[in-house]
């Protein structure tokens, strides 16, 4: 055997056992599974506060979080059952008061493959039901507005899933009497995509986005906590 099949043989195998481990852990437990258990239980008169989400929320500037007691659990290209398999691990066990979903538009990238709208709704909704059930807050947040998603060469349409998705958002909100933040409508243009001067690509924010999206949400945060 040449030393170039002896090279490509191994990097075949390095690629399948990273491919494997993935596989095992679709749901990306380990992303943070160490700051978890670093983590100190909340103070009796803390008000902890998780934020669940994908890369929108994964890249929230840091310093939005510093010196408050937010802990942000965003994990890039997530999608609802991914997030609902990590839901115990990186938000129930934290112990926190108030907890932020933002989900739904990998869903609709097809991230992992193809879902329909209610069964985004219905992985939104076993969040809040666990939330719920674990003495836990949970604040259903609007789907940010996109016009299309640049990584698909599909056409997908979120302009018009999204509308509908965040309908449903809503109404399972006022059902299960929780907060539904409407990021969407104070964000989106007649295109019902984001203006040039929040977004970077159609999806992801500028920090002028992240300044909409903060302000937004420590209302919220403040009107829960207030009750």
């Amino acid at each position: 055997m040449t030393k170039t099949k002896i090279i490509l043989l191994v990097l075949v195998s390095i690629f399948t056992a990273s491919q494997k481990i993935k596989a095992q852990d679709w749901p990306n437990l380990e992303k943070y599974k160490s700051a978890n258990e670093k983590l100190e239980s909340p103070k009796s008169d803390e008000n902890r506060v998780v934020f669940m989400g994908n890369s929108i929320t994964e890249s929230w500037p840091k310093k939005f979080f510093h010196g408050k007691p937010y802990v942000n659990r965003g994990i890039s290209g997530q999608t609802t059952p991914q997030m609902l398999l990590r839901f115990r691990q990186d938000v129930i066990n934290l112990r926190p008061k108030v907890v932020l979903i933002l989900a739904g538009t990998n869903d609709i990238a097809k991230n992992t493959g193809p879902i329909t709208l209610e069964e985004i709704r219905d992985n939104i909704l076993s969040m809040v039901e666990l939330a719920k059930a674990n003495n836990i807050t949970p604040v259903v947040c609007s789907v940010l507005p996109a016009y299309d998603y640049p990584w698909r060469e599909e056409k997908l349409q979120p302009n018009i899933k999204i509308p509908k998705l965040n309908g449903m958002l809503k109404s399972m909100a006022a059902n299960q009497k929780v907060p539904y933040l409407d990021y969407f409508s104070e964000m989106a243009d007649d295109r019902n995509g984001l203006p040039k001067e929040l977004t970077t690509d159609e999806v992801h924010l500028t920090p002028k986005g992240y300044a909409i999206l903060g302000k937004m949400a420590e209302a919220q945060i403040a009107k829960v906590l207030k009750r």
